[in-house]
């Protein structure tokens, strides 16, 4: 079972981009699970959501407590809360962010993954360049993809187009590719 943590904060749409995520699983015929877990529910405020995806029937319920891959929708919660909590040893670290690991203060957890396991994605300029609006997370999508292959681009972008059809949803496929191609480059 491969599982996934998203943090961000209210209006960037964690949830959104869990439900997604599980989309993309079932796309592949695969069993997926998104659980979202709300606190205050304003925007905002921090917001975790989480991931299973696995080959065979998910029967857990509880809260992703050692996820594979750990999304940061904002980074600003690095020193709000212990995002790191559980992150496997090996597991995955993608943050929205322009910045390098050294800038955020957490370089030392990064340099304790393995090589080619932390991706930072400007996320946030790249929505607003494709949406016009700072929602990060299908971008990080994008870019989930590229870091991992748990679910291929191609699902990614019919769980976007499902959730946002039309015009809407062909600018967060963008979003996401041009995430995706960013992510492979480095």
């Amino acid at each position: 079972m491969f599982e996934v943590r998203i943090h961000g904060r209210g209006g960037q749409g964690v949830v959104s981009a869990a439900e997604m995520l599980s989309v993309a699983a079932f796309e592949e015929g695969k069993h997926a699970q998104a659980v979202p877990s709300f606190g205050s529910e304003r925007m905002g405020a921090p917001v975790v959501a989480y991931v299973r995806i696995d080959e065979s029937e998910i029967e857990l319920r509880e809260p992703v407590l050692e996820p594979d891959l750990l999304i940061v929708q904002d980074p600003t919660l690095f020193t709000a809360i212990d995002v790191f909590a559980g992150l496997r040893e090996d597991g995955y670290l993608l943050v929205n962010t322009a910045k390098s690991m050294e800038d955020l203060g957490i370089a030392g957890v990064a340099r304790k993954l393995p090589a080619g396991n932390v991706a930072a994605v400007p996320a946030t300029e790249l929505a607003m360049r494709h949406l016009k609006r700072p929602t990060p997370n299908t971008v990080l999508l994008g870019a989930f993809t590229a870091m991992s292959d748990v679910v291929r681009i191609e699902s990614v972008f019919k769980a976007i187009a499902r959730k946002f059809p039309g015009e809407l949803g062909d600018k967060n496929i963008a979003a996401a590719q041009a995430a995706y191609d960013a992510t492979r480059a480095n």
